[in-house]
């Protein structure tokens, strides 16, 4: 199994990539970088690529609507070449309050866009005059629309790979599917190990079903908070906002992809109750209703025992790369959580 780390995008984040050479000892495996309504994802990663020397690089993620199918392609060939064949393409579809309120981009079709873009993207990388007819993208530009100028070029550089891994953020049935079928690599987000098999099994069946065997096994990537210890469980708390935030407030009533997720995890009731507190502007009242098991299920926080009890399920739920967020008071600390969790997971 595979450590990761997710660097924050919301500040200090010279300071965090001048403590990744710690990390990269210590055993670390990936970094990803998110990119929201943030600083754009691509140049941190460029950073990271030249302060480090191992450590795989990974957008996560970086969203569909906001970049054309060709320059993701681009994009992601620049950085393997910058880190010396290290970098892993994340993608996902954010969502509607970012995509048209901060891109100004109809948020239409995610999965027929990101079948295409894959398509398109892995082209590029094969050096392939550029010809694309489908429903979302036409590459070139037919007849009718533009100047009419348009050629079918090939990537002028030689891509240091020409398969770049591809990893797709998803956690809706059909996406998950799409991930299984399509990407060497799927990142759901509140992974919850003893329910994976319900809540996604079927699409991921469906997916593998149709997969590639040249694309190999499905790396599945878990998130979760980490802090060892006989006094940390109440470190399990912090997860509170979080998961209210994205339970009761990252979309609108019937378009939040969390509050589904929420519900399909057995809690229907409190998804409805902390998106209606939510919304209300109630987010204390709406963290409160967050349900003690999910905060402790979803994480890898309490004793030695209980975290090697927890990795051993996420592994048993087909967990390959476990993504944690380590909790300490000083770097020292975190970086000895890096390296207990990486003797864990071996």
């Amino acid at each position: 199994m595979r450590i990761g780390m997710a660097l924050n995008y919301s500040g200090g984040f010279k300071e965090s990539v001048e403590e990744l050479s710690d990390y990269e000892k210590a055993g670390l495996d990936i970094v990803f970088v998110a990119e929201a309504y943030s600083f754009d994802a691509v140049s941190q990663m460029g950073y990271i690529a030249a302060r480090t020397e191992r450590l795989e690089i990974a957008s996560g993620i970086l969203p569909i609507y906001s970049r054309t199918p060709a320059l993701l392609a681009m994009t992601a060939a620049g950085l393997d070449y910058v880190s010396d064949g290290r970098f892993t393409l994340g993608l996902g579809a954010s969502g509607p309050q970012v995509i048209e309120g901060f891109h100004g981009v109809p948020y239409t079709a995610p999965l027929g866009r990101t079948r295409e873009i894959i398509e398109i993207c892995r082209k590029v990388w094969r050096r392939e005059r550029l010809e694309h007819d489908g429903r979302h993208y036409t590459l070139p530009l037919p007849p009718g629309q533009g100047t009419g100028l348009g050629k079918p070029l090939k990537l002028i550089n030689h891509p240091v790979r020409p398969r770049i891994p591809i990893v797709i953020a998803a956690i809706g049935p059909k996406n998950v599917e799409l991930a299984a079928e399509l990407a060497e690599g799927w990142e759901p987000i509140f992974y919850y190990p003893e329910k994976a098999a319900d809540v996604w099994g079927p699409s991921l069946a469906a997916g593998r079903a149709r997969r590639d065997a040249e694309l190999g096994e499905l790396d599945v990537i878990a998130q979760a908070a980490l802090a060892i210890g006989d006094d940390v469980a109440e470190l399990r708390e912090f997860g509170r906002p979080m998961a209210a935030l994205y339970i009761g407030g990252m979309g609108a009533k019937g378009k939040n992809f969390y509050n589904d997720l929420a519900r399909r995890y057995g809690y229907e009731k409190e998804a409805e109750q902390i998106q209606d507190l939510y919304l209300e502007g109630q987010k204390d009242a709406a963290a409160a209703l967050v349900p003690a098991e999910l905060l402790e299920n979803m994480s890898l926080i309490g004793s030695e025992g209980f975290v090697r009890d927890r990795v051993r399920a996420l592994k048993d739920s087909g967990v390959t790369t476990l993504n944690v967020t380590p909790l300490g008071r000083t770097h020292e600390e975190r970086v000895r959580l890096i390296e207990t969790i990486k003797e864990i997971a071996e």
